[in-house]
């Protein structure tokens, strides 16, 4: 009798392993969370209720690293040197706009869209209106 106790021991099924914990969520990107940031912007401070995404993306793929770094994340919109630098080197090179009545038509609606009193204009929702101002979204988008 003790040889059926052993193998009735020995058939008895196995305790299912324990459950392992679920991966906890992964962090946001940096830029997951500047964009983020630039998406509230433009519901906020422009008033766009629904942000064109793709052209966003493009915004924040034009302006590079720069996005990372403190100084140069923002533009000064009172700064005629930075606006400049905005005019030939986004407007100019990466719109192809180089009508210069345009250029600061587009700039100056960029201002007035996003607050002349705001003094942090994220640079890539900055390039966002200007590309919305001169209907470039497709270029910019590439």
């Amino acid at each position: 009798m003790a040889k059926a106790t052993k193998a009735k021991k020995a058939a008895a099924p196995k305790k299912a392993a324990a459950p392992t914990a679920t991966k906890a969520a992964k962090a946001p990107s940096p830029k997951e969370v500047l964009m983020e940031k630039y998406v509230t912007d433009l519901k906020d401070k422009v008033g766009e209720k629904r942000s064109d995404m793709d052209l966003l993306n493009a915004a924040v793929k034009a302006c590079g690293p720069t996005i990372y770094k403190a100084d140069s994340a923002t533009v000064a919109a009172s700064d005629k040197e930075e606006l400049a630098r905005i005019k030939k080197g986004f407007i100019a090179k990466k719109l192809g706009v180089t009508d210069d009545a345009k250029a600061d038509a587009a700039i100056a609606d960029a201002v007035a869209k996003y607050g002349k009193s705001v003094r942090a204009k994220h640079r890539p929702v900055m390039y966002y209106l200007i590309a919305k101002a001169l209907k470039k979204g497709s270029v910019l988008k590439g």
